[in-house]
């Protein structure tokens, strides 16, 4: 399985997740895809911290329009009735918990749903932007992220990396599976059928409790 199958993997079955009329934050990166999956009988709004609501999909190539991007830089189209404001009114409907969900990448993450996503010490980053407003002011946070990186654990007993916020992680969607962090634990919800239950364990820091009603990840 090469990158980018686990990428489709992980944003379809995350694009699963997001009900009719729910405001979404796609993260910098993998996330953003997770756009491109979203069933066509739900209605999302997709909001983007640099100040939009209504973010439609990418623009084809050549009509691009060099004042509509996102947070990441990446050029967007506006659907019809979305919306551009400031930063401030921007934050403020993040920080007022107006956002349903939000989908964000991760370094690491750990069994207390604490998250790990901006630095590493000692490489240069431009900071952590909105990321630690989005962790704790939307009502459902999603990490995206592959299941290891380099053959090393991300799901982790604890972060050693500075904190994006505490314990605020709801669901964590890798390629492996669909784990749900509770007040107990790591909770194993749904497994890849490519993968045993003890392979994704090995590949788990964490100790995770298997459902009693272990499902079959949808990955097409």
């Amino acid at each position: 399985m090469d990158k980018q199958q686990k990428r489709e993997i992980i944003t379809k079955r995350i694009a699963q997740e997001l009900a009719d009329g729910d405001i979404v934050n796609l993260g910098i990166g993998m996330p953003t895809m997770v756009g491109d999956y979203v069933p066509e009988e739900i209605d999302i709004t997709l909001q983007s911290e640099n100040g939009f609501l209504g973010l439609g999909p990418a623009p084809e190539e050549g009509k691009e329009d060099k004042d509509l991007g996102n947070a990441g830089g990446q050029p967007v189209t506006i659907k019809p009735g979305g919306s551009f404001f400031d930063s401030a009114t921007s934050f403020a409907i993040i920080r007022g918990g107006h956002v349903d969900v939000t989908v964000l990448g991760a370094l690491q993450v750990d069994e207390k749903g604490n998250l790990a996503n901006w630095m590493i010490p000692g490489k240069l980053v431009p900071g952590m932007g909105g990321a630690m407003d989005l962790v704790v002011g939307a009502q459902q946070v999603i990490v995206a992220s592959e299941h290891t990186i380099k053959g090393n654990p991300k799901i982790l007993k604890e972060c050693d990396l500075p904190l994006t916020a505490k314990e605020e992680v709801n669901l964590i969607v890798t390629e492996m599976g669909v784990i749900e962090v509770t007040d107990k634990g790591l909770v194993l919800k749904e497994i890849n059928p490519e993968f045993t239950v003890a392979e994704v364990q090995e590949a788990t820091e964490a100790e995770l409790t298997i459902s009693d009603q272990l499902k079959e990840m949808k990955v097409e």
